[in-house]
Protein backbone atom coordinates (compact mmCIF):
# COMPACT_ATOMS: atom_id res chain seq x y z
CA UNK A 1 0.00 0.00 0.00
CA UNK A 2 1.17 3.39 -0.99
CA UNK A 3 1.63 6.29 1.32
CA UNK A 4 -1.21 8.12 -0.56
CA UNK A 5 -3.19 5.21 0.21
CA UNK A 6 -2.83 4.51 3.29
CA UNK A 7 -3.70 8.58 4.28
CA UNK A 8 -7.27 7.82 1.65
CA UNK A 9 -7.64 4.75 4.68
CA UNK A 10 -6.99 6.82 7.36
CA UNK A 11 -9.43 9.92 6.36
CA UNK A 12 -12.08 7.71 4.97
CA UNK A 13 -11.89 5.42 8.47
CA UNK A 14 -12.42 9.43 10.21
CA UNK A 15 -15.44 9.78 8.04
CA UNK A 16 -17.43 6.70 9.53
CA UNK A 17 -19.19 9.10 11.39
CA UNK A 18 -20.61 11.53 9.64
CA UNK A 19 -23.81 13.68 10.03
CA UNK A 20 -26.25 12.51 7.81
CA UNK A 21 -30.19 14.62 7.64
CA UNK A 22 -28.95 15.95 10.95
CA UNK A 23 -28.08 13.07 12.91
CA UNK A 24 -25.10 12.04 13.85
CA UNK A 25 -24.38 8.57 12.45
CA UNK A 26 -21.47 5.42 12.57
CA UNK A 27 -21.00 3.38 9.81
CA UNK A 28 -19.12 0.85 11.76
CA UNK A 29 -22.25 0.19 14.03
CA UNK A 30 -23.47 -2.41 12.57
CA UNK A 31 -20.84 -5.72 12.62
CA UNK A 32 -21.84 -6.42 9.12
CA UNK A 33 -21.49 -3.10 7.40
CA UNK A 34 -18.20 -2.91 9.56
CA UNK A 35 -16.88 -6.22 8.20
CA UNK A 36 -17.59 -5.20 4.33
CA UNK A 37 -15.80 -1.32 5.31
CA UNK A 38 -12.95 -3.96 6.72
CA UNK A 39 -12.74 -6.16 4.05
CA UNK A 40 -12.98 -3.07 1.54
CA UNK A 41 -9.63 -1.42 3.08
CA UNK A 42 -7.78 -4.38 3.42
CA UNK A 43 -8.57 -6.43 6.48
CA UNK A 44 -10.18 -9.65 7.72
CA UNK A 45 -13.47 -8.45 8.95
CA UNK A 46 -13.27 -10.43 11.91
CA UNK A 47 -14.98 -8.77 15.16
CA UNK A 48 -11.78 -8.30 16.79
CA UNK A 49 -10.50 -6.19 14.48
CA UNK A 50 -13.55 -4.13 14.16
CA UNK A 51 -13.42 -4.01 18.20
CA UNK A 52 -9.94 -2.65 17.29
CA UNK A 53 -10.66 -0.26 14.89
CA UNK A 54 -13.70 1.48 16.34
CA UNK A 55 -10.66 2.15 19.23
CA UNK A 56 -8.69 3.52 17.22
CA UNK A 57 -11.41 5.41 15.21
CA UNK A 58 -12.75 7.02 18.67
CA UNK A 59 -9.38 8.32 19.74
CA UNK A 60 -7.91 9.37 16.95
CA UNK A 61 -10.67 11.92 16.04
CA UNK A 62 -10.63 13.04 19.49
CA UNK A 63 -6.72 13.97 18.80
CA UNK A 64 -7.32 14.89 15.27
CA UNK A 65 -10.33 17.44 17.01
CA UNK A 66 -7.76 18.41 19.68
CA UNK A 67 -10.31 17.11 22.44
CA UNK A 68 -7.64 14.58 23.68
CA UNK A 69 -3.54 14.71 23.95
CA UNK A 70 -1.18 12.50 22.09
CA UNK A 71 -0.79 10.62 24.88
CA UNK A 72 -4.16 9.01 24.66
CA UNK A 73 -3.32 6.77 21.61
CA UNK A 74 -0.54 4.88 23.74
CA UNK A 75 -2.91 1.88 24.12
CA UNK A 76 -3.11 1.30 20.60
CA UNK A 77 0.41 0.63 19.93
CA UNK A 78 1.51 -0.60 22.50
CA UNK A 79 3.48 -3.67 22.35
CA UNK A 80 3.70 -3.05 19.01
CA UNK A 81 7.27 -3.99 17.60
CA UNK A 82 8.41 -3.17 14.17
CA UNK A 83 11.14 -5.37 12.47
CA UNK A 84 13.47 -4.59 9.45
CA UNK A 85 13.41 -6.56 6.19
CA UNK A 86 16.28 -6.37 3.90
CA UNK A 87 15.59 -7.08 -0.04
CA UNK A 88 18.22 -5.99 -2.88
CA UNK A 89 16.04 -2.68 -2.80
CA UNK A 90 16.76 -2.00 0.60
CA UNK A 91 15.44 -1.98 3.87
CA UNK A 92 11.82 -2.24 5.17
CA UNK A 93 9.87 -2.47 8.13
CA UNK A 94 7.07 -4.65 8.93
CA UNK A 95 5.16 -4.70 11.98
CA UNK A 96 5.52 -8.01 14.53
CA UNK A 97 1.53 -7.75 16.10
CA UNK A 98 -1.99 -9.61 16.11
CA UNK A 99 -3.53 -10.03 12.34
CA UNK A 100 -6.37 -7.91 14.38
CA UNK A 101 -4.71 -5.09 15.48
CA UNK A 102 -2.92 -4.31 12.25
CA UNK A 103 -5.69 -1.79 10.55
CA UNK A 104 -5.72 -0.09 13.75
CA UNK A 105 -2.30 0.01 14.44
CA UNK A 106 -1.45 1.10 10.77
CA UNK A 107 -4.00 4.30 11.62
CA UNK A 108 -2.14 5.60 14.00
CA UNK A 109 1.11 5.12 12.33
CA UNK A 110 -0.40 6.87 9.33
CA UNK A 111 -1.82 9.47 11.47
CA UNK A 112 1.90 9.96 13.16
CA UNK A 113 3.74 10.34 9.59
CA UNK A 114 0.86 13.19 8.33
CA UNK A 115 1.94 14.82 11.89
CA UNK A 116 5.60 15.00 10.48
CA UNK A 117 5.34 15.35 6.98
CA UNK A 118 2.01 16.98 6.36
CA UNK A 119 1.75 19.39 9.98
CA UNK A 120 -1.48 20.52 10.49
CA UNK A 121 -3.43 19.40 7.24
CA UNK A 122 -5.36 16.35 8.60
CA UNK A 123 -8.13 18.53 10.34
CA UNK A 124 -12.20 18.65 11.11
CA UNK A 125 -14.07 20.20 8.79
CA UNK A 126 -14.96 23.80 10.06
CA UNK A 127 -18.61 23.36 9.73
CA UNK A 128 -19.74 22.76 13.40
CA UNK A 129 -22.31 20.79 12.09
CA UNK A 130 -20.03 18.37 10.22
CA UNK A 131 -17.93 15.24 12.07
CA UNK A 132 -16.11 14.85 8.97
CA UNK A 133 -12.38 15.29 8.69
CA UNK A 134 -10.59 16.46 5.12
CA UNK A 135 -6.40 16.54 4.45
CA UNK A 136 -5.65 19.61 2.56
CA UNK A 137 -3.41 18.26 -0.06
CA UNK A 138 -3.28 22.26 -1.94
CA UNK A 139 -0.58 24.52 -2.11
CA UNK A 140 -1.65 27.22 0.38
CA UNK A 141 -3.02 24.92 2.95
CA UNK A 142 -6.25 27.08 3.48
CA UNK A 143 -8.76 24.44 2.80
CA UNK A 144 -11.37 24.57 5.61
CA UNK A 145 -14.26 22.23 4.70
CA UNK A 146 -14.46 19.08 3.99
CA UNK A 147 -16.58 19.17 0.86
CA UNK A 148 -16.95 22.78 -1.29
CA UNK A 149 -20.09 21.48 -2.87
CA UNK A 150 -21.69 20.87 0.42
CA UNK A 151 -19.88 22.67 3.66
CA UNK A 152 -17.87 25.30 1.73
CA UNK A 153 -21.85 26.45 -0.22
CA UNK A 154 -23.35 25.83 2.97
CA UNK A 155 -21.40 27.99 4.88
CA UNK A 156 -20.62 30.43 2.57
CA UNK A 157 -24.94 31.12 2.34
CA UNK A 158 -24.64 31.66 6.00
CA UNK A 159 -22.18 34.19 6.06
CA UNK A 160 -24.20 35.85 3.40
CA UNK A 161 -27.25 35.72 4.34
CA UNK A 162 -26.05 36.78 7.99
CA UNK A 163 -24.09 39.53 6.24
CA UNK A 164 -27.75 40.54 4.08
CA UNK A 165 -29.78 40.39 7.61
CA UNK A 166 -27.40 42.44 9.37
CA UNK A 167 -26.95 45.63 7.13
CA UNK A 168 -30.86 45.35 6.45
CA UNK A 169 -31.40 45.49 10.37
CA UNK A 170 -28.60 48.79 10.84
Amino acid sequence: MTDRERQEALLDLLNTTPVIDGVAQDLLADPEAASSWQRAHGGSGGADEHRHLRQARDALQEVVRGHRPVASLAPLVEGVVSRPQLSPSGVSWELDLPKERRMAVEAVLTWSALQKTMPGRLRPCANPECRLFLLDRSKPNRARWCSMAVCGNRMKARRHYQRTRDGAAG
